[in-house]
């Protein structure tokens, strides 16, 4: 018989005890190796001294939004109960279709500071409580949408929302038992520096990480946007934001609340479903995330990806993931055919 000897330390030994029969069989049998045994039980060193914890600076930004809460604006966890109730919710209202949008309404990529971004918006969600002297604040991009129904009355802004999902997980607000204790909300900020407070969240898709938020009328653009997704290889412009000015490259500008932007110029690379396979534009494929370049900054989550042709927005930017070993890291995002699911075809809106 022949009885191979496993040992689970750093080599394997395989002990031949040949037998002659009519057939031949293997037994293995699994021994542990002393080098393990004698690693068994041993206490960790004991660790250093822990240096005490300084407090973080709170920046511009964050001390400007603090400074802004108010009791009366609607709380962070109003708006937290209005996005899980609202999920999945399909406004009375349609959004125009604008996959090749006139000259006065396409997004100039070389518009310079007044004119690309005029429809961009920083989005924060702030939380504090003064009696613990905590606070959390998370910061994303979003950009304004053109809906008729709405009147000139109210501004509807798309952004990511896995920044409120943070500040909904945070220390400082999962332990608050009495919500009225804190100061919270979100502010709409536009590139004039001005806050304007989130009334409501009208509808989320959480599985594509967007969301919408409704505000009084912002005196901001709003931006084209297109049904139809982009092939691979197509330029696009990214918009991205940095909380220092970065050295390289040189064409940072100031932006809202000591805050940094630009637009980058890069392409898509492909589409994937929610199962992470590959999937292509044309076919019944499930395109729900994007990829593309180049990589997002932290902030740039919510922001447009425009189509450099046809002027455009043809995607949000989500974050970055590993592709694969070889292509690396690439921009995630969702096709902008996500923001049509949360609002009624054209036509059948209820009247």
């Amino acid at each position: 018989m022949l009885r191979p000897t496993v040992n689970l330390g750093l080599s394997v030994h395989l002990a031949y005890t040949p037998i002659f029969a009519k057939s031949l069989s293997f037994r293995c049998y699994a021994t542990v190796s002393p080098s393990i045994i004698n690693n068994i039980g041993r206490p960790p060193h004991p660790p250093g001294a822990t240096p005490a914890k300084e407090p973080r600076a709170i920046s511009q930004l964050d001390r400007s939004l603090l400074a802004s809460l108010s009791p009366s604006q609607v709380s962070l966890f109003d708006l937290i109960q209005q996005y899980i109730g609202r999920s999945g919710r399909i406004l009375d209202a349609s959004l125009v279709y604008e996959s090749r949008p006139g000259r006065a309404r396409r997004i100039d990529c070389f518009a310079g500071k007044n004119g690309m971004d005029a429809g961009i918006v920083l989005i924060a969600h702030c939380i504090e409580d003064e009696s613990n002297d905590e606070h959390k604040v998370a910061v994303s991009s979003g950009f304004v949408l053109e809906v008729p129904a709405l009147d000139g009355k109210e501004s509807l802004v798309v952004s990511c929302a896995h920044t409120l999902e943070e500040i909904r997980r945070s220390p400082v607000a999962l332990k608050q038992q009495v919500p009225s204790q804190v100061r919270s909300g979100t502010f709409a900020i536009t590139g004039d520096g001005q806050f304007h407070p989130i009334h409501s969240i009208s509808s989320a898709l959480p599985r594509s990480d967007i969301l919408l938020l409704t505000c009084d009328k912002l005196p901001v653009r709003t931006l084209p946007i297109s049904p139809y997704p982009a092939h691979a290889q197509t330029p696009v412009w990214a918009h991205l934001i940095a909380y220092e000015k970065p050295s390289e490259p040189a064409d940072w500008s100031p932006w809202v609340g000591g805050t940094w932007r630009r637009w980058a110029r890069g392409e898509v690379k492909g589409y994937r479903d929610f199962a992470g396979r590959e999937s292509q534009p044309g076919t019944y494929d499930a395109l729900s995330h994007m990829l593309f370049a180049p990589l997002p900054t932290p902030g740039s989550s919510g922001g447009p990806i425009v189509d450099e042709e046809s002027g455009a927005v043809i995607g949000i930017s989500l974050g970055t993931r590993m592709d694969n070993r070889i292509e690396g890291m690439r921009g995630w995002g969702v096709p902008s055919e996500c923001i049509f699911e949360m609002f009624s075809l054209p036509g059948l809106e209820k009247k």
